[in-house]
């Protein structure tokens, strides 16, 4: 498995006592697969994939990513596995607003100390591939909401991750513009053969993916699809 939670627990402070976000959640998501977790506000959607991310660290439980334990690996040694394994698509593209739109993908290169201008035909490869490649030099202010949400996309991908975190992704964008990037994601996942985690308040989003999950009160269980998961495309070994 590339994304494998085991018996994740994670508590705040909540005045003298604590607050269960996570309650013995398990996850094992594979690549190529594209997982749907589902739940109201509050229910531990982004508290789930900040633990995925590796970005908070759970009060017991195990996270693997790509077969590698995380527990007890210190902040380099998390962040090097970060840049390396995981591609996250935040809820807002938070896009540089100087830096065009192949900027924006080359930079994330340049933090993994790689030069940006070897990684450009890269960025570029990408920009077409999320269907922008004509607009590779235009920032941010020029490009619509749905475009920036594929650059978001594009500059998640930047680093070849297996595992890919995708937090609400059309909640800012109107009806047509959400379907287009959610095809865009479920077509990805596919044709790069990563494990996808799309974190959403939206069932409407449900028939895209290969599983379901429902997170309510920190307790996460698989449910049954109500029809068989189509074949996708070819997707990379």
């Amino acid at each position: 498995m590339s994304l494998l939670l085991t018996d994740v627990t994670l508590t705040y402070p909540d005045g003298a006592g604590r607050l269960t976000a996570l309650d013995r959640v398990c996850l094992a998501v594979p690549r190529g697969c594209l997982t749907a977790v589902v739940g109201p506000s509050g229910s531990g959607k982004s508290s789930l994939l900040a633990v995925a991310a590796t970005l908070v660290t759970p009060d017991s439980g195990a996270v693997h990513l790509d077969g590698v334990p995380l527990t007890g690996a210190g902040d380099r040694e998390r962040a090097a596995l970060r840049r390396r394994s995981l591609g996250i698509v935040f809820q807002q593209p938070h896009l540089l607003p100087a830096l065009t739109a192949v900027e924006q993908l080359q930079v994330m290169a340049h933090l993994d100390g790689r030069s940006p201008a070897r990684a450009r035909p890269r960025a570029m490869e990408l920009l077409d591939a999320v269907g922008l490649a004509d607009l590779a030099g235009r920032r941010p202010h020029q490009l619509s909401g749905g475009q920036r949400q594929r650059v978001n996309i594009a500059r998640a991908l930047v680093n070849d991750p297996t595992v890919l975190l995708v937090d609400e992704p059309t909640s800012a964008l109107d009806a047509e513009r959400g379907a287009a990037v959610l095809d865009l994601i479920t077509r990805l996942t596919g044709e790069r053969a990563t494990a996808t985690v799309l974190v959403t308040h939206d069932r409407a989003h449900l028939g895209a993916a290969d599983r379901i999950a429902v997170i309510h009160d920190g307790r996460l269980r698989e449910v049954p699809r109500d029809r068989p998961t189509p074949a996708r495309g070819s997707r990379r070994t």
